[in-house]
């Protein structure tokens, strides 16, 4: 129980050690906020699946810091994630503004799961038990197994 208390305070002091160096933080509280709620959606192209608030690398630490600039100057939410997108691409969003091609990225899947089902059930509700054989075919059946038996 003691090792657990230890472990979740050095925890705790690593978390602390790991944020932002106070002297690259905004002056202003909600400016500050706003950057930081900016940089949760921003993914690090380094590591690709953490946000920049969240990473270590150097490039998080510039993207930091452009994002900082930006909201200084007053630029809304909006515009900071177009000037991303438009050097970057897209993928540098955590989470991606709606579009069709994102639509078709995320839906075809399940799209092609869903018809693949209701092709299965189509054939095998048109599947018959015992199909029917031609005249042919039945005397050709009837004509082996008399062979058999003799």
């Amino acid at each position: 129980m003691r090792l657990r208390a230890l472990a979740a305070a050095l925890a705790g002091v690593v978390c602390i050690a790991a944020a932002a160096d106070p002297a690259e933080r905004l002056p202003d509280p909600s400016q500050e906020a706003r950057a930081r709620a900016i940089f949760q959606d921003v993914r690090c192209l380094v590591c690709q699946n953490e946000s920049i608030d969240d990473s270590e690398a150097e490039l998080a630490h510039d993207l930091r810091q452009v994002v900082r600039q930006q909201v200084r100057q007053g630029r809304s939410d909006a515009a900071i994630k177009r000037y991303l997108t438009d050097r970057y691409g897209e993928f540098v969003l955590l989470t991606p503004a709606f579009s069709w091609v994102n639509l078709a990225l995320w839906g075809g899947p399940f799209l092609v799961v869903v018809l693949g089902a209701g092709l299965l059930v189509a054939r095998l509700r048109n599947r018959s038990a015992d199909p029917e054989l031609s005249p042919e075919e039945a005397e050709r059946v009837r004509r082996l197994s008399e062979s058999d038996l003799a």
